[in-house]
């Protein structure tokens, strides 16, 4: 038997199609990569470690990419989480 709870948890956040229109109306605001409409520029300070840092580089190196091209590759992989 499963057990509905009578209300949602107090930290269940919005909906998500309102979460998703939320995230396109900010993204709105960003420049296009290109005039296609392709990409958006998003402009991210990220905080690693020294050690992660190299390693990311280091892989970027040898994938022949450069470390943007890298991150980019690791979150289109990454599972979707709506």
């Amino acid at each position: 038997m499963t057990r509905r709870r009578s209300k949602p948890p107090a930290r269940a956040g919005r909906a998500s199609a309102e979460v998703r229109e939320a995230a396109r109306a900010a993204m709105a605001h960003e420049p296009h990569a290109s005039p296609s409409g392709e990409g958006i520029k998003l402009t991210l300070t990220v905080t690693l470690s020294q050690e992660q840092a190299e390693r990311l580089t280091a892989r970027a190196i040898r994938e022949g990419k450069n470390l943007e091209a890298l991150v980019a590759e690791i979150l289109e992989a990454a599972p979707a989480g709506e």
